[in-house]
């Protein structure tokens, strides 16, 4: 919505400048998108008259025109505009005028000149010069009341301001300068100038006959005749102006009057030929077959889905979007009709966009427009159409079968200000609803009621009013109040990692990620996960998909076997999920669910060779170790211990649960040879899943001085029982020695024999069921030489605590 200053000044003029009264409209929920002057800045530009014009006597295409401009003496002015003539009024920049910077960006300094060895006194101006217009064929040519001497700015107001509106659909109301003024009147308390259209002097007794057949599309239909109009007159210099600063161009006298009446009240309105007209004016839904020939010259086909404007012959008019080619006003019209209606907005929405085209009618009818105003619109055009084009008028003719009726709103003061957030009364609530023109009557249990006007068509409920109360209030007046609760930056801590680098460390393992659905097959959980009691969904989106899940192997398999049928050899995937387990621990609260845990694991699924195919190393099928090495790499720098265990998914003998800190976080392991067999793969898949939560923990570096000792390192041999895993050997290790000589423990043989033909193991005393481990124990004690009998002290105890702990004996 665009408009000049001036104009709505001559409606509501509060004692506020300009960029003020912009800050007040955006503050209100009017959004002030731009300001822009009329005119760029020129100074010393007066009226002035050419009262004599003769050629120029070493030029023929120019002329030396004698000017007043009020003072003592004419000016001699040198000009080559093809329009210079004897009598007209023009634009005249005096000596020492400033001229609008052009293409080069510098202004423009009028001096005393010879054209041609004629003295000139200054400068004729187009409209272009001025910077105020396009036109540069000729002189700006101004109205013959113009007074001479007058400064052009002031006469012409080109000091004002362009303002542009950008509003929100339901501020419909305020599509017009009028419904504008009203807000401002509101929000600074300026009285509001409003007068009603004085009524015309009714002259003759003609009508046109209307039949309002679809009441869901029009509720009230208005319209006057008009006899004896001159269409050939010009429409008035000040209204010209004035529509061009809303950006609407001038078309005709007729059409003016009606554009204009429309940015005044945001009334459209319609003016047709009446002798055009075959019979009375229906209004109803169109017809299929039908066609319109439209004022911006398409022709549209027509359905029962548009309303249209028709009479006895033919469609006249797109119902609250354009005017049809046929009843179109002319230069050899002579009696009009004036029509004014109330279109339902959803019976005009979207019809626009349907023909690819929008108009100012169509842009305000579809957002709603008060019914209430059609006669009072049709009394304004009435009064102009008289003004410039003459003719009487005839008594007007209001058909109203389905105007809409307004319910009363009600609104609670405590309410308002629980919303809005500061401290509001009953008689503040009243005072700002009263001073947006809504009547208000008080309640018996001190609530407001409100009977929405008929331009207020968007006030329908409680926070509608809410809404309109704070923004008199003014949104820059809410109080700063502090939240209630602290507000601290929810930074992760040092010691863990995000669940996005986790997956990077996955990704750089090879392994790819898949995301499933939480929802299973109940056999998965009874034979992967050994969940006899899943939890059902009440309402599954498949058969086969009933259950939620309690663990991810049974999604990472169904991937697996996905693209293993499609001949992919090598597949390594994995998934971060959530899983769901019964708990009667958990209570409802904002992230939980009484009686279930949903924690978050990461499972990963390894098939085919260990490595990708390549010339450096053997092809060989992925197996228990090289799972378990890719859980240490995703742990580490954290050592965990792997200690053989059961899974009702897993192969008895080549699986382990994984413990960090002593904590159980998951398992590691083969496919049970059952289960390959039943999902058909050709080797056996390894996979492990975990907690979540324990894996994202981390152990903050610490920085420690590099030793200046040389390490020691001693080997020794023990002998253990086949059940004792290396795990617990290191354990064991480490424990014996808390002085923290002994740096680390690494195994790197082992033996098992063969037996003799005889059942015997004759090799290094080994028994039945017996292995033999080589480890190599590294001592350092930092910045102190070790002495051998320190160094073969801690030996001894670590082999007395192998023996107390493991029952390992030193292999002889």
């Amino acid at each position: 919505m665009q408009f000049p200053e001036s104009w709505l000044r001559e409606f509501c003029s509060p004692a506020l400048d300009t960029q003020a009264l912009a800050d007040t409209l955006t503050m209100a929920g009017l959004e002030v998108e731009e300001l822009q002057p009329v005119a760029k800045a020129f100074s010393k530009v007066v009226v002035g008259e050419i009262i004599a014009a003769e050629q120029h006597p070493n030029a023929d295409r120019l002329r030396v025109c004698q000017v007043e401009v009020g003072q003592a003496a004419p000016l001699a002015i040198v000009c080559g505009a093809s329009n210079a003539r004897v009598g007209i009024k023009i634009p005249c920049a005096l000596v020492g005028a400033e001229l609008p910077p052009g293409a080069d960006g510098k202004s423009f300094l009028i001096k005393v000149g010879k054209l041609r060895g004629v003295e000139s006194q200054g400068m004729l101006c187009s409209a272009k010069e001025l910077g105020i217009g396009e036109g540069n064929e000729g002189l700006l040519e101004l109205d013959a009341s113009a007074p001479v001497g007058a400064d052009l700015r002031k006469y012409l107001q080109l000091d004002d301001t362009l303002f542009t509106l950008k509003l929100t659909p339901n501020l419909a109301h305020c599509l017009s300068i009028h419904g504008i003024a009203r807000e401002v009147s509101a929000l600074t308390g300026t009285p509001l100038v409003t007068t009603a259209p004085m009524a015309a002097a009714v002259n003759h007794t003609v009508t046109l006959p209307v039949d309002v057949q679809a009441t869901d599309l029009c509720g009230r239909f208005s319209g006057r005749v008009v006899q004896g109009v001159d269409p050939m007159v010009t429409t008035p210099s000040w209204m010209v102006e004035r529509l061009a600063r809303c950006g609407q161009r001038s078309v005709s006298p007729l059409v003016d009057i009606s554009n204009y009446v429309m940015f005044e009240f945001g009334q459209p309105t319609h003016i047709f030929d009446l002798d055009k007209i075959q019979g009375g004016l229906q209004v109803r839904w169109g017809r299929e077959g039908e066609s319109l020939k439209l004022l911006n010259g398409n022709t549209i086909g027509l359905d029962g889905t548009v309303g249209v404007i028709a009479d006895d012959r033919e469609v006249e008019s797109l119902a609250g979007i354009m005017g049809g080619d046929t009843s179109a006003v002319g230069d050899d019209t002579r009696n009009i009709y004036i029509e004014a209606a109330f279109w339902y907005p959803r019976a005009v929405a979207g019809r626009s966009r349907r023909f690819n085209f929008s108009t100012d009618a169509g842009h305000r009818f579809e957002r709603g427009v008060d019914p209430g105003q059609t006669v009072a619109a049709i009394e304004r055009i009435t009064a102009l159409v008289q003004q410039i084009c003459g003719g009487s008028a005839g008594p007007i003719t209001d058909v109203a079968p389905n105007v809409p009726v307004s319910n009363p709103v009600r609104l609670r003061p405590a309410r308002a200000a629980k919303v809005i957030g500061m401290a509001l009364d009953t008689p503040r609530c009243a005072e700002a609803l009263t001073s947006l023109g809504l009547p208000v009557a008080f309640e018996a249990d001190g609530s407001l009621s409100v009977t929405p006007p008929s331009w207020r068509f968007d006030i329908n409920i409680e926070e509608d009013l809410i809404e309109e109360v704070a923004r008199i209030v003014g949104f820059e007046r809410l109080p700063n109040t502090p939240p209630l609760g602290p507000i601290t930056p929810r930074l992760p801590a040092e010691a863990t990692r995000s669940p996005f680098a986790v997956r990077r460390a996955l990704a750089a393992l090879s392994y790819q990620e898949t995301i499933n659905f939480s929802f299973v097959e109940e056999d998965w959980e009874r034979t992967l996960a050994g969940n006899a009691d899943p939890i059902r969904l009440l309402n599954p989106i498949a058969s086969q998909m009933s259950v939620m899940r309690s663990s991810l192997m049974g999604s990472l398999l169904q991937v697996l076997k996905f693209n293993v049928d499609r001949k992919v050899s090598r597949v390594r995937t994995f998934e971060l999920g959530r899983v769901f387990l019964r708990d009667a621990s958990v209570v409802d609260s904002d992230t939980t669910v009484q009686g279930f845990r949903q924690p978050m694991r990461v499972a990963a699924a390894a098939y085919g060779s260990a490595e990708s195919l390549q010339w450096g190393s053997v092809e060989r099928p992925v197996d228990f170790y090289d799972a378990k090495g890719d859980v240490e790499a995703l742990l580490a720098p954290r050592r965990p211990v792997f200690e053989a265990s059961e899974h009702p998914a897993l192969h008895p003998g080549r699986s382990a649960r994984v413990l960090l800190d002593g904590v159980e976080i998951g398992f590691v392991g083969e496919l049970h040879p059952r289960w390959r067999q039943s999902w058909s793969f050709a080797q056996a898949p390894v996979l492990f899943e975990l907690d979540l939560a324990m894996v994202m923990q981390r152990v903050v570096p610490v920085a420690r001085s590099i030793a200046k000792q040389q390490d020691v390192e001693r080997d020794i041999a023990i002998v253990v029982t086949e059940d004792v895993g290396y795990g617990k050997i290191r354990s064991a290790a480490l424990a014996a020695a808390p002085d923290g000589i002994l740096r680390s423990v690494a195994l790197f043989d082992v033996y098992r024999p063969k037996a003799a033909k005889d059942g015997s193991f004759p090799v290094g005393g080994l028994a039945a069921g017996e292995k033999s481990l080589a480890l190599r124990l590294t001592l350092n004690n930092g910045d102190i030489a070790l002495t051998e009998e320190q160094i073969e002290k801690t030996v001894q105890n670590v082999l007395a605590g192998l023996a107390a702990d493991t029952g390992a004996r030193l292999r002889v």
